[in-house]
């Protein structure tokens, strides 16, 4: 498994081994480098989690490569190491962005403590930022800004006054509609309720029933008890029936009376029961369309539109991928107990350039499998499902392949290991340099390169 990377920018030979050395010991990979340029380029390309940057450097000093860096849009911590009494060139750098600075000559334990503070301060810094962001990007527990969603917050806030009895949440499978019901009903008057839901997709007509209004005893052959149902048990409170375009025509006839009187009945029962729910119901289906097929009853549907909420899909809204993303590796990399730092640039714009059909839910699928399975690092292209990495609005680009698919097949694998064996052959085993001719991370390159054995025996700094 790749280590997170650490650049050591210094101008003499023997600390930048020392560092390295050092660093490696502790549990990191290293990349060292002789100045303020290449130290720009290897941040650039490797995304590393923390930069060593010596301030006295020729070609380009370090100041001037910490405001590169900067300007760059790069807000990777970086640790200055000054000559002993060079404090007003320090102060500068940390006015400038530097994480810290440590005077030379050091201890190498110094190192560690910085290297390991600038970590966790870094981590505190993406949760604070990530919290604001969704104070102002979203509304609840659903994450979002763009422009296609202004409507849905505006009737949002309104219910937060209104006890409405019926709310129609619509759109696409995995849009969210689920977590818009949570917040209807956190956030507005039935807050102090009780949520309850119903899947009507995954229960038959008689097994609908007997959740919504409950059954008597003996009221058909495994009644053997009383139940109360979610009318019952809600008061107060919020039911959620979600895909309430899949409910039988029966069922739908027996749901209407009940929000329209506002009482019911139990499965088998006589005694008429009031009814104080709120209804949110959802569906993907469009079920102005279910009504003209005759699927579903034209006067439950005017019932249950009172306040009408349609979620946009993601592709209409791609300005929220990244917050998404960043929100889904935060999450679970907490929860699995991984070290994933973010995702590189190039991976953002996969992750913002593909339709994402299965919306929001795929997102946090595909987030949860690459956090689980991925590196402990920058997530990079190479980490990301095949769909993604070579899709364009939906279809595969053919350009984006240089090369045929022979009739007969290939062994991908071999295939892999001899473009692997050409690069570093090109390069004179530079893995740099063979990284970017394939395209790929340095640490990706070298897992591949463990994965074939063709690891030298002392490998390149």
């Amino acid at each position: 498994m790749s280590k997170p990377l650490i650049v050591v920018c210094d101008d003499e030979e023997l600390i930048r081994w020392s560092l390295c050395e050092h660093l490696g010991q502790e549990g990191y990979d290293t990349h060292p480098v002789a100045n303020g340029a290449e130290c720009l380029e290897a941040v650039q390309q490797m995304s590393p989690v923390v930069v060593l940057l010596d301030l006295k450097m020729p070609v380009m000093d370090g100041l001037t490569a910490l405001q590169e860096i900067r300007s760059a849009g790069h807000d990777v911590p970086v640790i200055m190491i000054t000559a002993h009494g060079a404090v007003d060139s320090a102060i500068e750098a940390t006015r400038l962005g530097a994480s810290a600075y440590i005077s030379k000559p050091f201890d190498l334990r110094e190192i560690s403590l910085a290297v390991k503070k600038a970590l966790h301060d870094d981590r505190l810094n993406r949760e604070v930022h990530y919290l604001r962001d969704r104070a102002r990007n979203g509304y609840g527990e659903f994450i979002g800004s763009s422009r296609s969603l202004e409507n849905v917050f505006t009737m949002l806030r309104r219910l937060e006054k209104i006890d409405a009895p019926t709310v129609l949440i619509t759109g696409e499978s995995g849009t969210g509609k689920d977590v818009i019901a949570r917040a209807i009903h956190g956030n507005g008057p039935r807050g102090a309720g009780v949520f309850v839901e119903i899947d009507c997709a995954s229960l038959p007509e008689h097994l609908i029933e007997s959740e919504l209004f409950g059954h008597e005893r003996g009221s058909f052959t495994d009644a053997r008890n009383l139940k109360r149902g979610l009318f019952e048990v809600g008061a107060g409170g919020v039911v959620f029936l979600d895909e309430i375009g899949e409910m039988t025509l029966a069922t739908q006839a027996k749901l209407l009376r009940a929000l329209e009187s506002r009482r019911f009945k139990r499965v088998g029962g006589i005694a008429t029961l009031p009814m104080d729910v709120a209804i949110v119901a959802a569906t993907n289906r469009n079920l102005k369309d279910e009504v003209v097929a005759g699927r579903f009853r034209e006067d439950l549907f005017f019932r249950l539109n009172v306040i009408p909420i349609e979620l946009p899909p993601l592709r209409h809204r791609r300005d929220d991928v990244p917050t998404l993303v960043e929100h889904f590796v935060a999450r679970f990399a907490k929860q699995f107990g991984r070290s994933v730092l973010g995702v590189s640039g190039r991976a953002m714009e996969l992750f913002q350039e593909y339709p994402w059909p299965g919306n929001v839910r795929e997102l946090r699928n595909v987030i949860e499998r690459i956090v689980i399975l991925g590196p402990d690092e920058i997530l990079q292209p190479t980490d990301l499902p095949s769909e993604i990495r070579f899709s364009k609005s939906g279809t595969v680009e053919q350009s984006d392949c240089p090369f045929t698919l022979p009739e007969e097949g290939i062994n991908l694998e071999g295939v892999e290991r001899g473009l692997i064996a050409q690069a570093l052959d090109r390069t004179d085993g530079n893995q740099s340099a063979a990284a970017r001719l394939l395209g790929i991370s340095r640490y990706a390159l070298r897992y591949r390169m463990e994965k074939f054995s063709l690891l030298p025996d002392k490998v390149d700094g």
